[in-house]
């Protein structure tokens, strides 16, 4: 067994201390704070050390790795008995990391495919996750809610996934309070999680996420990115939802790989091959997210939830119609800069073609049309609101590459923007015209 390996299976081991908490009460911090202290003070060589020690950790003769695990841990015991956090979400955030850790490792002892290590990851994590949830439920004596204990175990596993894809190894602190963190928002906003939804939400979203990355459209984070979003929108707003997320997301992968070879030679191909990564994802869709996360909690908030969906679908609107007017618009001659209408070479921030344009507004109302037929509260002049705020946040978009895009502000930035702008303008107009 390679040293990585039973590193990994060590730290599991100590996670599984977790497990205690409802027994221990006030004192669940206890065990992980005395992991914490030994590893500090108690343990500097010998079989324990080599063990846990990480290879910063043998050249600083300190298991930093372990006391940042173990105090994150307490940490998250204290909040779980002084704040609120439910004890089952503090023993889940501990499993998913300290097991999906090991999953991975697992699958690194015969491949070192990403993606299998990141199935290797999510399969544990999420068994863990599960089964944590379900062990605290059995010692307090309190009823076990499989589909729910699914969803927070799997959405817990991804963002921990997609967190060590992002961070480092010696970031597993940071990355298991966040988890816990996100965990507890994801609880609260989960009202009512039906077996339904989770199947439906899992075997979509999974489905999807490996096709993403089987055909090149997204790389291993971006995929993470993917399949989380997907099962937030599924649970939080519904199949509705998810199928306006998933017209930006196909229809605009597609673009992208469309004549890829002779966008390359024009100077114009997205990276990578056109795989997409998370910031590209979450630049396009991170106002997706957070309407969605607001539409779960209007029901506690002065604002009627269908504002929510008009904004989403706007800002998916926006996100799918500057990818369709540069990746489609990007193959024509003589764009001009949309701030002076002088003309630029292929490729220059700003520059419009008319062909993209048209693309543009036809992105955005495929759009509408979807949020029309699959989202209740989106009328037929409600389409309209949604592809005229779509074509906005594009335009939006064009006239921040011209001013602003350059090193300090992405085109990551410029697209959340875009998005931003595409689902204010949509709100905006639905509630002036509905």
């Amino acid at each position: 067994m390679q040293s990585t390996l039973r590193r990994a299976s060590g730290f599991a081991l100590v996670g599984t201390l977790a497990v205690a908490a409802p027994v221990l009460g006030r004192a669940a911090f206890v065990p992980f704070a005395a992991v914490a202290l030994v590893a500090a003070f108690g343990v500097t060589d010998g079989p324990l050390f080599e063990l846990f020690a990480r290879p910063a950790d043998r050249r600083e003769g300190r298991l930093n790795g372990l006391i940042g695990f173990a105090l994150a841990a307490a940490g998250l015991a204290l909040l779980s008995t002084e704040i609120g956090l439910p004890v089952a979400l503090f023993v889940a955030a501990v499993f998913v990391l300290a097991y999906g850790n090991l999953g991975k490792r697992l699958v690194a002892e015969t491949t070192d495919n990403p993606f299998l290590g990141a199935a290797g990851f999510g399969v544990a994590g999420s068994v863990a996750g599960v089964a944590g949830q379900a062990a605290v439920a059995s010692l307090s004596s309190t009823a076990v809610l499989a589909p729910r204990f699914v969803f927070l175990a799997v959405a817990g596993t991804l963002v921990a996934a997609l967190f060590r894809e992002m961070l480092f190894e010696r970031d597993d602190p940071l990355v298991m309070l966040s988890t816990g963190l996100l965990l507890w928002l994801f609880d609260a906003l989960a009202v009512s999680v039906g077996t339904v939804d989770v199947v439906a939400a899992l075997g979509v979203t999974v489905a999807l996420g490996y096709a993403s990355y089987a055909l090149g459209a997204a790389s291993v984070a971006g995929m993470l990115s993917g399949v989380l979003l997907g099962l937030l929108v599924v649970v939080f707003g519904g199949i509705g939802w998810f199928a306006v997320l998933i017209s930006f997301f196909g229809i605009g992968s597609l673009s992208t790989k469309f004549r890829y070879d002779e966008k390359k030679r024009r100077g114009i191909a997205e990276e990578n091959e056109g795989a997409r990564g998370t910031g590209n994802v979450l630049g396009n869709a991170a106002v997706a997210l957070v309407c969605v996360i607001l539409f779960a909690a209007s029901r506690s908030l002065p604002v009627d939830g269908v504002l929510f969906q008009y904004a989403f679908a706007g800002s998916m609107a926006a996100a799918l119609s500057d990818t369709l007017s540069s990746e489609l618009g990007g193959l024509y001659d003589d764009p001009r800069l949309i701030t002076t209408l002088e003309p630029v070479p292929p490729g220059t921030d700003g520059g419009v073609t008319w062909q993209g344009e048209v693309y543009g507004l036809l992105g955005a109302a495929v759009v509408g049309v979807v949020a029309f037929a699959l989202l209740a509260g989106v009328s037929p002049v409600g389409a309209a609101v949604v592809a005229v705020g779509g074509f906005a946040g594009m335009t939006a978009d064009s006239v921040l590459g011209a001013t602003v895009e350059g090193p300090g502000f992405g085109n990551e930035a410029v697209n959340l923007a875009a998005t931003l702008v595409g689902a204010v303008v949509t709100a905006i107009a639905a509630l002036a015209l509905l």
